[in-house]
Protein backbone atom coordinates (compact mmCIF):
# COMPACT_ATOMS: atom_id res chain seq x y z
CA UNK A 1 0.00 0.00 0.00
CA UNK A 2 1.25 3.79 -0.84
CA UNK A 3 1.42 5.96 1.90
CA UNK A 4 -0.34 8.95 -0.22
CA UNK A 5 -3.47 7.01 2.05
CA UNK A 6 -2.31 7.52 5.14
CA UNK A 7 -0.98 11.16 4.80
CA UNK A 8 -4.45 12.01 3.56
CA UNK A 9 -5.14 15.66 5.24
CA UNK A 10 -1.74 15.17 7.49
CA UNK A 11 0.12 18.23 7.17
CA UNK A 12 3.93 18.77 8.68
CA UNK A 13 4.31 21.55 11.13
CA UNK A 14 7.44 23.59 10.36
CA UNK A 15 9.82 25.89 12.12
CA UNK A 16 12.64 28.40 11.05
CA UNK A 17 16.36 27.16 11.83
CA UNK A 18 16.46 30.70 13.81
CA UNK A 19 13.92 29.87 16.12
CA UNK A 20 15.24 28.56 19.56
CA UNK A 21 15.14 26.08 21.36
CA UNK A 22 12.44 26.99 23.38
CA UNK A 23 10.37 27.79 20.91
CA UNK A 24 10.79 24.69 19.24
CA UNK A 25 9.73 22.86 22.43
CA UNK A 26 6.80 24.91 22.60
CA UNK A 27 5.57 24.07 18.91
CA UNK A 28 6.57 20.53 19.55
CA UNK A 29 4.06 20.41 22.69
CA UNK A 30 1.53 22.51 21.22
CA UNK A 31 1.35 20.63 18.01
CA UNK A 32 1.40 17.19 19.69
CA UNK A 33 4.26 15.78 17.20
CA UNK A 34 7.98 14.45 17.73
CA UNK A 35 9.65 16.41 15.13
CA UNK A 36 9.13 19.32 13.08
CA UNK A 37 10.39 19.97 9.36
CA UNK A 38 13.02 23.10 9.68
CA UNK A 39 12.00 25.46 6.49
CA UNK A 40 12.03 29.43 5.88
CA UNK A 41 8.97 29.24 3.27
CA UNK A 42 7.17 25.99 4.22
CA UNK A 43 7.90 23.99 0.75
CA UNK A 44 11.87 24.16 0.47
CA UNK A 45 13.20 21.52 3.18
CA UNK A 46 16.27 22.83 4.98
CA UNK A 47 16.11 20.08 7.58
CA UNK A 48 14.35 18.11 10.18
CA UNK A 49 14.59 18.61 14.23
CA UNK A 50 13.12 16.19 16.39
CA UNK A 51 13.06 15.73 20.18
CA UNK A 52 15.51 13.50 20.39
CA UNK A 53 17.70 16.38 18.79
CA UNK A 54 17.08 18.69 22.03
CA UNK A 55 17.82 15.60 24.24
CA UNK A 56 21.22 15.40 22.68
CA UNK A 57 21.67 18.91 23.14
CA UNK A 58 21.31 18.89 26.52
CA UNK A 59 24.28 17.25 28.32
CA UNK A 60 26.74 19.80 29.45
CA UNK A 61 24.93 22.66 27.94
CA UNK A 62 21.45 22.23 29.70
CA UNK A 63 22.27 26.17 30.76
CA UNK A 64 22.83 27.16 27.27
CA UNK A 65 19.69 25.60 25.99
CA UNK A 66 17.66 28.87 25.87
CA UNK A 67 20.66 30.49 23.73
CA UNK A 68 20.35 27.04 21.38
CA UNK A 69 18.70 27.98 18.12
CA UNK A 70 16.82 25.13 15.80
CA UNK A 71 20.05 25.46 13.45
CA UNK A 72 22.58 24.57 15.99
CA UNK A 73 20.40 21.21 16.73
CA UNK A 74 18.57 20.26 13.61
CA UNK A 75 19.68 17.26 11.33
CA UNK A 76 20.22 18.98 7.42
CA UNK A 77 20.82 15.30 5.81
CA UNK A 78 17.20 14.36 5.71
CA UNK A 79 15.46 11.21 4.03
CA UNK A 80 12.08 11.96 2.63
CA UNK A 81 9.95 10.21 0.17
CA UNK A 82 7.02 11.09 -2.21
CA UNK A 83 3.41 9.61 -1.86
CA UNK A 84 4.34 6.94 -3.91
CA UNK A 85 6.04 5.22 -1.59
CA UNK A 86 4.96 1.69 -0.43
CA UNK A 87 4.43 1.24 3.40
CA UNK A 88 7.38 -1.66 3.38
CA UNK A 89 9.64 0.97 1.65
CA UNK A 90 8.90 3.43 4.62
CA UNK A 91 9.42 0.69 7.26
CA UNK A 92 12.36 -0.39 5.52
CA UNK A 93 14.08 3.06 5.18
CA UNK A 94 12.99 3.82 9.25
CA UNK A 95 14.46 0.75 10.76
CA UNK A 96 17.82 1.08 8.17
CA UNK A 97 18.09 4.72 9.03
CA UNK A 98 17.33 4.54 12.45
CA UNK A 99 14.87 7.38 12.10
CA UNK A 100 11.30 8.15 13.48
CA UNK A 101 10.15 10.87 11.13
CA UNK A 102 10.09 11.14 6.93
CA UNK A 103 8.83 14.37 5.20
CA UNK A 104 6.77 13.16 2.36
CA UNK A 105 7.44 15.75 -1.22
CA UNK A 106 6.36 16.24 -4.31
CA UNK A 107 8.68 15.55 -7.86
CA UNK A 108 10.20 19.32 -6.74
CA UNK A 109 10.90 18.38 -3.74
CA UNK A 110 8.58 20.61 -2.25
CA UNK A 111 7.13 19.31 1.11
CA UNK A 112 3.68 17.98 1.09
CA UNK A 113 3.38 16.14 4.91
CA UNK A 114 5.38 14.19 7.36
CA UNK A 115 4.98 10.01 7.91
CA UNK A 116 6.43 8.92 11.67
CA UNK A 117 6.18 6.05 12.66
CA UNK A 118 3.54 6.37 14.76
CA UNK A 119 1.23 6.35 11.39
CA UNK A 120 3.24 3.10 9.92
CA UNK A 121 2.51 1.02 13.24
CA UNK A 122 -0.93 2.15 13.58
CA UNK A 123 -1.54 1.44 9.90
CA UNK A 124 0.11 -1.87 10.28
CA UNK A 125 -1.81 -2.91 13.52
CA UNK A 126 -4.80 -2.45 11.32
CA UNK A 127 -4.08 -3.80 8.47
CA UNK A 128 -3.15 -7.09 10.61
CA UNK A 129 -6.91 -7.06 12.28
CA UNK A 130 -8.13 -6.85 8.97
CA UNK A 131 -6.36 -9.90 7.98
CA UNK A 132 -7.06 -11.57 11.14
CA UNK A 133 -10.94 -10.83 10.82
CA UNK A 134 -10.76 -12.07 7.44
CA UNK A 135 -9.14 -15.42 8.24
CA UNK A 136 -11.57 -15.91 10.83
CA UNK A 137 -14.44 -15.28 8.81
CA UNK A 138 -12.94 -17.71 6.74
CA UNK A 139 -12.01 -20.56 8.71
CA UNK A 140 -15.57 -20.44 10.41
CA UNK A 141 -17.23 -20.53 7.16
CA UNK A 142 -15.54 -23.58 6.09
CA UNK A 143 -17.43 -25.58 8.92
Amino acid sequence: MKIQTIIANKKAHTISAHDTVPHLVERLNSFKVGALVVSADGKAIDGIVSERDVVRAMPGKFDLLEDLHVRDIMTVNVFTCTPDATVAEIMAMMTTQRIRHIPVVDSEGNLLSMISIGDIVKHHVNEISVENQALKEYVSSAH
